[in-house]
């Protein structure tokens, strides 16, 4: 089963693709976390990354293709996957569809922007292990430091209230009208519920395909 994710960042996509992921035994692909990789590595391609990461605004559409596409080819994808940050245009649905790739269904995880600002301000991140924490919903056991490694958490500086006011206006111009484009697939959820909630909705979505 070929699935696609969409919602705001914050809406709880990378949450709900790991645990769909770990269900129906399919890989959760985070497009986030693959430019994270990328910027990490300090390759030219990521140093791109970099650029338009710490300004909030989308990477350009060749950059992602080529990372999304190469992805694809990977053994564990053989039996389906989880795309999680992509499409966020309609060039790159069109890509999709002109790869034939064949997208089984899309899960639309909605949430009203005031609540995304108060959940990406929160989010914490260790810079050496990579574990991520919550200043309200997924606090550390010593307040700013990583439980595992005890490194000092930082803030992304995508996750600043400026930053993600601006992806949002990003998102709402160039990423909903994908919405549009799968509108026979689609299937939207209430992304304000329990994590737990918002599972069983998904599965149900699933079960009846």
């Amino acid at each position: 089963m070929n699935l696609i994710f969409l919602g705001a960042p914050g809406a709880g996509k990378g949450t709900q693709a790991a645990k769909i992921s770990e269900i129906c035994n399919i890989p959760a692909i985070s497009t986030g976390q693959l430019i994270r990789t990328a910027v990490a590595n300090g390759s030219p391609l990521g140093k791109e990354f970099q650029s338009y990461v710490e300004k909030g605004k989308l990477v350009p559409d060749e950059l992602m293709v080529a990372l999304v596409q190469e992805r694809l080819t990977q053994k564990d994808c053989e039996n389906g996957f989880i795309l999680d940050g992509f499409p966020r245009t309609l060039p790159q649905a069109q890509f999709l569809e002109s790869a034939h790739v064949i997208i089984d269904r899309v899960i639309n995880i909605v949430v009203p922007d005031a609540d995304i600002v108060r959940r990406m301000s929160g989010r914490r991140f260790c810079p050496h292990c990579q574990a991520t924490y919550h200043t309200v919903y997924q606090k550390p056991q010593v307040e700013g430091k990583c439980d595992l490694c005890g490194t000092e958490l930082a803030l992304r500086a995508d996750d600043s209230p400026e930053t993600v006011l601006e992806r949002l206006k990003i998102y709402h111009a160039q990423t909903e009208p994908v919405a549009g484009y799968y509108r026979e697939k689609i299937a939207t959820v209430d992304g304000t519920q329990s994590v737990e909630a918002i599972t069983e909705e998904i599965l149900n979505v699933l079960s009846h395909d």
